[in-house]
């Protein structure tokens, strides 16, 4: 769980095929974490494989205002490689509210 204004947190997301193998990524030419805010604002940023992408898993750090929104927050990983676009499944995660 993270809080508002938190930054540094690490947000992933696994790319895999039809039946649920982890793709290489490594060669991917866009790698992007999509986030749907809970005021319904979608946001894109630019992701970083984790390892060497043969294990499908990219990555996001949040920086200062990315969580600014209380709620429940939807994330989902997306890439392009050799021409083709995959995404991964769709995860949700919470951001508290300060006081």
């Amino acid at each position: 769980m993270s809080q508002v204004g938190d930054i540094g947190t690490t947000i992933k997301a696994t790319i895999v095929d039809q039946d649920g193998a982890a793709l290489d990524v490594s060669g991917a030419s866009t790698l992007q974490l999509l986030f749907l805010k809970p005021n319904g604002v979608l946001e894109t940023k630019t992701a970083t494989l984790t390892g060497d992408g043969t294990d499908g898993v990219i990555e996001y750090v949040t920086i200062a205002d990315d969580l600014d929104v209380p709620g429940v927050w939807k994330s989902q990983g997306y890439i392009v490689d050799a021409g083709k676009q995959h995404k991964s499944s769709v995860d949700v995660f919470h951001v508290k509210p300060n006081i």
